[in-house]
């Protein structure tokens, strides 16, 4: 539905006043004003006196709080999958690396990265294996 308001056009969805008008046993008139308060094109004192009693009172800090105490789920431990050749492949170029004058050769994670150093350069390989398409 567009509605003008102040010389401007808004969109409200048309299943939201349905809604209000249904749930809340309101007029069209009356649902749309409640859109425009809770979207905050107009002001409602009642609305805005409750806000602050609540700001004031802390109450929805008490509740957030009370639900941050709740159950928490434990981190699962992660399980290293092993990759036979992803691990050959590593082992190979570390293998390799002497032959082209590398030094300093560490492999930091047996099945992935590899660092080193090449005519006082540092690299880093880092072995990346893609996954099959989806058919």
């Amino acid at each position: 539905m567009r509605y003008k308001f102040n010389d401007k056009m808004i969109n409200i969805p048309d299943e939201e006043i349905k809604n209000n008008m249904q749930v809340l046993e309101l007029t069209e008139e009356e649902a749309i004003q409640v859109w425009l308060e809770d979207n905050e094109y107009l002001e409602n004192e009642e609305q805005n006196q409750l806000c602050k009693k609540t700001k004031e009172n802390r109450i929805m800090a008490t509740i957030h709080q009370a639900r941050a105490e709740g159950k928490r789920k434990t981190p699962s431990e992660r399980v290293k999958k092993e990759n036979p050749t992803k691990e050959r492949i590593i082992a190979a170029i570390a293998e390799i690396l002497p032959n082209l004058g590398a030094n300093c050769i560490k492999i930091e994670n047996i099945g992935k990265i590899i660092t080193f150093s090449l005519e006082n350069e540092d690299f880093k390989i880092d072995l990346i294996q893609k996954r099959k398409k989806k058919v």
